[in-house]
């Protein structure tokens, strides 16, 4: 049996409307996203990852064409919690010790202060954070600050997770780690990711389906659905069937750029 959809678009478009012209963002997108599926967007920049991102949020509306999240419009989904967005950077209040910015989306939706205890210490310890909710954010890791962004879109236990390349800021020691890290928070919630990224392995890695994008603007170009175990130890990235997802990665994202401009 199939498993539901979670975010369903059909010949969607964006044209942004500026002094200089019209720019178009994305072009005739067609994906559906499966419950319990981990997708990543990989593109070149500016090839309308991070814009279809943000209007499966709400925070850009289609041009043309249909999505649905949650078989409810974006706005829908949006006014019913349906998703927790994680941004590029941590976005936290330096102000507010952990564990209260974990709590603001919660003390914005009314939950009485026994569930946010509750949740936020649910949260704290799906991202390994445990014992550190009364530290303030300058005082963790970038790494650290990261998992923190990432419980507060746990907090309120939302199916599906929208994450802007979360870890591109990081190194690569710190980035292989998190990487470890969400692959087995994704298997103890069964949510549903949509992840954005620059980096062929993390995508590889990662991901039960990818997503090729060409430049502006934004087409799906190619969607790869992975043949990796669902266990994947970091040598799993050494192994020829690893490799060669990344093959195909990698020639989808050549197919679809010019080099000639």
């Amino acid at each position: 049996m199939q498993a539901a959809s979670v975010v369903s678009a059909k010949d969607l478009c964006l044209t942004y409307h500026t002094n200089d012209g019209p720019v178009h963002a994305l072009s005739n997108v067609d994906l559906d996203v499966r419950k319990g599926d981990f997708v990543s967007f990989i593109g070149p920049s500016g090839c309308g990852k991070t814009t279809f991102l943000r209007v499966i949020a709400d925070l850009e509306r289609k041009t043309s064409g249909e999505i649905t999240v949650n078989g409810m419009t974006p706005e829908e989904a949006r006014k019913a919690r349906a998703y927790g967005y994680v941004f590029q950077a941590p976005a936290l209040y330096p102000w507010r010790t952990i564990d209260k910015n974990i709590a603001l989306p919660l003390e914005i939706m009314g939950y009485a202060a026994d569930d946010q205890k509750r949740r936020i210490a649910e949260a704290l310890d799906l991202v390994n954070l445990s014992g550190f909710e009364k530290k303030f954010p300058w005082q963790l890791s970038g790494g650290m600050q990261q998992r923190a962004s990432i419980a507060r879109a746990l907090a309120f236990d939302a199916d599906l997770l929208l994450m802007d390349e979360p870890f591109g800021a990081l190194d690569e020691i710190v980035r292989d780690h998190l990487n470890e890290e969400l692959l087995k928070l994704w298997a103890r919630t069964n949510k549903t990711i949509c992840f954005v990224t620059h980096s062929i392995p993390e995508a590889v890695y990662l991901s039960t389906k990818i997503i090729v994008m060409s430049p502006r603007p934004g087409r799906v170009t190619d969607i790869i659905d992975s043949t990796l175990p669902a266990e994947r130890p970091l040598g799993i990235r050494e192994t020829p069937e690893f490799l060669a997802i990344a093959h195909r990665v990698r020639e989808g994202l050549r197919a679809g750029h010019s080099y000639e401009e």
